[in-house]
């Protein structure tokens, strides 16, 4: 805790794009940061790469006067360092296992008792890796989508021994610092938010190689169409406006149709490499593979409009927003 300001500290080890991204989310509510990287240059980039995000942001009203985020946030030399007076941990090392067994063993033996640590994982489950930690109890997954500063939601699910009251406070301070966060109640493969991706991004394969539509086609769908709802609603809140009489009446109206699909839908072969080589070619025919960092940028900037444009929305009228 700084007792200073009364603020939680928040370190953020491993300095990737979604550990820049947590350092902005966090340092943008007004709390000190301590970043880590066991890679120096990393580091090093980092720095430059956030000054530049957090631009765009202060741009879009997005943050406040860059200048003063900026100083809130110290670079670290050591892991010690950047654990020193932290309240919370979010690890962003690579997917893989040994990698997060590795750092979660060094951060339950020098973080302080109850400094909450969490990972960024979006693959593997808590009880993979610290299942041998002495602080084990304080350990949880915190997957953000990226880039969490501009996509508030964040899944948190602990492993069988996570304290209820690590996950609380894990919580709670994913609201104070203007995320999302949903409980994901047990361990699966993927979590939730890729759990649904997934499944949407399966049977647009299947429909684009069975020729049903094009991959433009498929993309303008959801761009043009089921992406347009669900900026601002869910599944459920989606099917219970599209009935006269709400949830039940559509469920009731459309169920057949829908379990007729899903017969169809049951395939778990792996995606081919000849339709993937297709995709790719559709998609650097429309984008190149040099101007993917330029598309990159164009695309934050749209989700920056979009959320300048929701939390307007929101203030306007604050019981519209489920999000």
């Amino acid at each position: 805790m700084d007792h200073d300001s009364g603020r939680t500290v928040f370190a953020v080890v491993g300095t990737g794009l979604i550990g820049q991204a947590w350092s902005i989310v966090f340092a943008r509510a007004g709390h000190r940061v301590q970043l880590w990287d066991g890679d120096a240059r990393a580091l090093s980039q980092a720095r430059a790469l956030i000054e530049g995000q957090v631009a765009d942001l202060y741009a879009h009203g997005l943050a406040d006067e860059p200048a003063a985020l900026l100083a809130r946030l110290d670079y670290c030399a050591s892991l010690e360092q950047a654990l020193q007076g932290a309240g919370y941990v979010q690890e962003n090392l690579p997917e893989r296992r040994d990698v997060k067994e590795d750092i979660f063993t060094r951060l339950d033996a020098l973080a302080a008792p109850d400094t909450v640590l969490a990972s960024s994982t979006s693959s593997i489950p808590a009880s993979a890796f610290t299942g041998g930690l002495a602080g084990r109890s304080r350990c949880l997954v915190a997957h953000p989508v990226n880039p969490p500063y501009l996509v508030p939601v964040v899944e948190l699910c602990g492993a069988p021994w996570t304290a209820a009251a690590a996950l609380e406070r894990a919580a709670a301070l994913m609201r104070r610092v203007g995320q999302t966060p949903v409980h994901v109640h047990r361990e699966l493969q993927g979590f939730v938010l890729n759990r649904l991706q997934g499944a949407l991004l399966r049977e647009a394969f299947r429909l684009v190689e069975q020729g049903y539509v094009d991959p433009d086609g498929l993309d303008a769908t959801i761009r043009e169409g089921l992406g347009l709802r669900w900026a601002f609603m869910g599944p459920f809140e989606t099917i219970d406006l599209n009935a006269p009489g709400g949830l039940v009446d559509y469920c009731a109206r459309y169920g057949g149709l829908y379990r007729d699909i899903v017969a169809e839908q049951a395939d778990e072969r792996p995606w081919a490499e000849a339709l993937v080589a297709r995709l790719e070619q559709a998609r650097r025919d429309l984008i190149p593979a040099q101007a993917l960092p330029a598309r990159r940028r164009w695309r934050d900037l749209r989700l920056m409009r979009l959320a300048a444009l929701k939390q307007a929305l929101a203030r306007q009228d604050p019981d519209t927003s489920g999000d």
